[in-house]
């Protein structure tokens, strides 16, 4: 038996060096509820930003939408970099596999990125979000298949698909062929539609699906923040539904909403196996005489510098 855990709660949006603390002490608080693994929202660090539109338009862009955007930049992390060294050093004084979602910047890109550490504090990998949904991909860049790991460790097979990428049912293939055991499900969907999503993909995947998701009020953001939902503090823009489902599409913890939570839950691997007796959708419960699919995980970048 393995303890997991999903943190529902929200970062100080555009503020990285408190949003970094945030993510250390509810570390440290999971880690004394007995967490051996904790997965932590979609953009945690630093900021998911609901409900603004960057001052876009079709045709026209304003200066506030790209001063804005500046400051999101400037709020978002390298990777590798100082503070993924900083949240490998707190791992490892928790003694934790931690997965967290962050905005990473690469040039003049933003990424909205799961990363893997070890309790050794190593970062293990990453995965770029390689659809970024509606309005996202104005201020995202798409991933490609070079980050689609599932990483062995002591726990088990682990591998992260943020927010909508869980509905798209390739990408879901390619995790399941990888022998995905805890698939994690970073997002900031907090609809009642998120629930069934996450039970219909741990029963069809045969795994542990840890879903965390952001619990967000205004007052988690900037004073100058202007979301369409209003500017009263206490006016929720993001409200949860985290929640731990077992291999059987059985509920082991949550919907939490409404509230900041740490859920934790008691995994037995071996429920896994059990499971794949009848479903095993990339093996025995797979006809591939009819249906296969091709996945590219070669890194694409668009230049490449060629030397004699």
């Amino acid at each position: 038996m393995i303890c997991a855990a999903v943190i529902q709660d929200a970062p100080l949006a555009f503020d990285r060096a408190r949003s970094l603390q945030k993510a250390a002490d509810l570390m440290a608080d999971a880690a004394r509820r007995g967490a051996q693994l904790v997965v932590f929202p979609e953009a945690f660090l630093s900021g998911y930003p609901k409900g603004v539109d960057f001052g876009a338009r079709v045709g026209m862009r304003s200066p506030e939408g790209r001063e804005l955007f500046r400051l999101y930049y400037e709020s978002a992390l390298e990777v590798p970099g100082a503070e993924t060294q900083r949240l490998g050093e707190w791992a490892r004084a928790n003694g934790l596999y931690v997965v967290i979602g962050v905005i990473e910047r690469d040039g003049g890109t933003l990424y909205c990125t799961a990363l893997f550490f070890a309790p050794d504090g190593c970062l293990l990998g990453k995965h770029r979000k390689t659809m970024p949904t509606a309005m996202e991909r104005l201020i995202w860049g798409f991933g490609d298949g070079s980050t689609l790991p599932v990483i062995e460790t002591a726990l088990g097979r682990v591998g992260a698909v943020i927010c909508w990428e869980n509905y798209m049912p390739l990408l879901r293939t390619a995790m399941y062929a990888q022998g995905v055991q805890l698939y994690c499900a970073p997002t900031v969907d907090d609809r009642e539609t998120w629930q069934p999503t996450m039970r219909h993909i741990a029963l069809e995947g045969r795994c542990f699906v840890l879903a965390s998701c952001q619990y967000a009020r205004r007052r988690d953001y900037p004073a100058d923040y202007a979301p369409v939902q209003g500017d009263h503090p206490d006016t929720v823009l993001i409200r949860g539904g985290s929640c731990i489902i077992g291999p059987l599409g059985e509920v082991l913890a949550g919907p939490c909403y409404d509230e900041a939570a740490i859920l934790t839950a008691q995994l037995d691997l071996e429920a896994i196996m059990r499971g794949k007796f009848d479903l095993d959708v990339v093996g025995h419960y797979a006809r591939p005489d009819i249906f296969q699919l091709h996945v590219n995980r070669q890194a694409k970048t668009p230049v490449q510098f060629h030397d004699e």
